[in-house]
């Protein structure tokens, strides 16, 4: 596609869309051991109406660097399953507490708690099966499994939720930035007394939003076998795009509404959640997810037109509505 008319983010999501759908319902037909309705809280949430916006960027880095979409479809499958799972687990009471999620009833309340928890689960462990078995050579699926797990990770996407959660309880306890790159830096504390860091906001998200988006930027080039600059430069435009990503976020629990979002709206407020206009405000949260998207399209000039369906992605995470 990229060496096509440059397309919509419509257009491209009616492209690859059906293709990774379909990849999914493929990987999800489970042998006679998994019981009926446990899959079907398993497709429930992993087939939801969604964007599908990281399995895109699996296989738009992977044409950018020469590679094919077949080729990096078993990847683009992987990285949805664990983005399924974080948005089962974090819809649980325990977690953020959410009764929907993309316009329906979160996976708990469809189902009931126990099931979500497993089907979350199951999605997390299978994601890595398709990886292991399906991505060749061996010695990049080896590559990929590692890489998936770092992001997905303690030190990633699991340890920025826990910090994300310590900040909206209040917690005094010293964060740990570390991005998916391996940069780590210190950072304040959380605590009714002193004023929660940018820094400190950044790290969480770096962390819980951005390393998956970094991850799956990282799978596509693994797969297309990518050259260390083609990497490098796509680390810098995940790392920009994750950032606005989270700030556009942010902003739409502000100014949105459910029936958009398909999603309680106005709810990070109510909690006292850290976030990018409640710290900064909305004009210069807007601003600053414009810098990171100019910074990410910046990062991509040396692949030419190769990039510029990756392009035309960092510019809809700017302009999206829900």
């Amino acid at each position: 596609m990229a060496n096509t008319l440059c397309l919509s983010f419509a257009e491209l999501v009616q492209a690859l869309g059906p293709q990774i759908d379909a990849a999914l319902v493929a990987r999800t037909e489970l042998g006679e051991g998994c019981p009926p309705r446990f899959r079907e809280a398993m497709r429930y949430s992993l087939l939801a109406p969604g964007k599908r916006l990281r399995p895109m960027l699996v296989l738009l880095a992977a044409e950018a660097c020469g590679g094919t979409i077949e080729a990096a479809l078993p990847a683009a499958c992987a990285v949805e399953m664990v983005h399924a799972y974080s948005l089962i687990h974090d819809d649980l009471p325990a977690m953020d507490n959410d009764d929907l999620r993309r316009g329906r009833p979160a996976c708990h309340k469809a189902f009931d708690e126990a099931l979500a928890i497993l089907a979350g689960d199951a999605l997390l462990t299978l994601a890595f099966e398709v990886l292991a078995g399906e991505v060749q050579p061996p010695a990049v699926a080896a590559a990929c499994c590692a890489a998936l797990a770092a992001a997905a990770g303690a030190c990633n996407m699991v340890g920025g939720q826990a910090d994300d959660m310590e900040a909206e309880r209040g917690s005094g306890d010293r964060v740990q930035g570390s991005g998916f790159s391996g940069q780590e830096s210190q950072i304040g504390t959380f605590s009714t007394e002193i004023p929660p860091s940018l820094e400190a906001l950044e790290s969480i998200h770096r962390r819980k939003t951005g390393a998956m988006i970094q991850v799956s930027l990282q799978l596509g080039a693994m797969v297309a076998g990518a050259t260390a600059e083609q990497r490098a430069a796509l680390d810098v435009y995940g790392r920009r795009i994750g950032l606005a990503f989270q700030i556009t976020d942010d902003l739409l629990d502000v100014r949105s509404n459910q029936a958009a979002m398909g999603k309680q709206v106005g709810k990070d407020a109510r909690r006292g959640k850290l976030t990018f206009p409640g710290l900064l405000g909305i004009e210069p949260s807007v601003q600053r997810a414009e810098q990171s998207i100019v910074a990410a399209c910046q990062a991509l000039a040396s692949f030419g037109s190769q990039a510029e369906d990756l392009q035309t992605l960092a510019r809809y995470i700017l302009d999206r509505n829900h």
